[in-house]
């Protein structure tokens, strides 16, 4: 069975809503996958959830690539797309499509995604242009949030959300196989996915985009800094884990590991001879 590719994707609009869910790793991408995942995003959100950094402008190709190529290896049917670092579109678009080239040649993943930016319909249609699918994300735009106004909902007012209907409505426009709507109020998600040809996927956007996207460590409880508001815990890892450690711990001190079950012997007479 080949990986999901964006017609995939665009043949679900209207029939069924799509799941997607990040990773950044061989293990949790196999998971995600064997779990009938339909996208996996190799998000920017590397950055903060895995690498410990304040922004996601602080994650370059290195990295994405890094952790795209473990992803991919994982995956048998879901699609993966890799997520645009900042400085590989936004800082020189001039780069743009060698850097998207890179994630589908060398990590081998089904499409990319980039954020809106003042140059974005441009650069989206360069990259389209050289033949690689390309999902848009507009709403809040965590790359650029400094210029939005900061991690707050996008689109309350009438003006705001009519620019974001354009956007949308743009991108598609310039062949984007979809769009992400990132806190973006629910009802006007709505208003773009019945607007649209192409398949919403919503992060904070409310119930009726044609399909829904988290951050795998948000969703299981591995990243403790803040939980935003539109991220529901499945489960909750981290204090299992801890306590898991401060168990092995004790039990190492105490010396009741590892013990015989968990140990290698030798034959007595085999060791009379050393």
């Amino acid at each position: 069975m080949e990986n999901k590719s964006y017609k995939d994707v665009v043949s679900l609009k209207g029939r069924r809503k799509i799941t997607m869910l990040t990773a950044y790793d061989y293990p949790i991408a196999a998971l995600v996958d064997k779990a009938g995942i339909d996208m996996i995003l190799v998000g920017d959100s590397l950055a903060n959830v895995v690498l410990g950094l304040d922004s996601t402008t602080k994650v370059g190709m290195c990295e994405m690539l890094h952790h795209a190529k473990a992803v991919t290896r994982a995956v048998k049917n879901a699609m993966v797309v890799g997520d645009m670092p900042y400085d590989s579109y936004q800082v020189n678009p001039e780069e743009s499509v060698k850097n998207a080239k890179r994630f589908i040649d060398e990590a081998k993943c089904g499409a990319i995604k980039l954020e809106w930016f003042d140059q974005c319909l441009e650069v989206t249609e360069k990259i389209i242009k050289a033949g690689i699918p390309v999902m848009g994300h507009i709403g809040l735009t965590p790359q650029t949030a400094d210029k939005i106004g900061g991690f707050k909902v996008q689109g309350k007012d009438a003006d705001a959300a009519k620019r974001l209907i354009e956007q949308a409505q743009e991108l598609e426009k310039k062949g984007c196989f979809a769009i992400v709507l990132e806190c973006v109020p629910d009802r006007i998600a709505e208003l773009i996915t019945k607007k649209l040809k192409i398949p919403t996927i919503g992060i904070g956007a409310g119930v009726h985009c044609d399909g829904q996207v988290l951050v795998i460590n948000d969703m299981v409880g591995l990243f403790e800094r803040y939980t935003p508001k539109f991220v529901k815990k499945y489960i909750n890892l981290s204090p299992m884990i801890l306590e898991a450690i401060i168990n092995y711990k004790q039990e190492v001190l105490e010396e009741k590991f590892p013990d015989a079950e968990h140990s290698f012997t030798i034959k007595e007479e085999e060791l009379k001879k050393i």
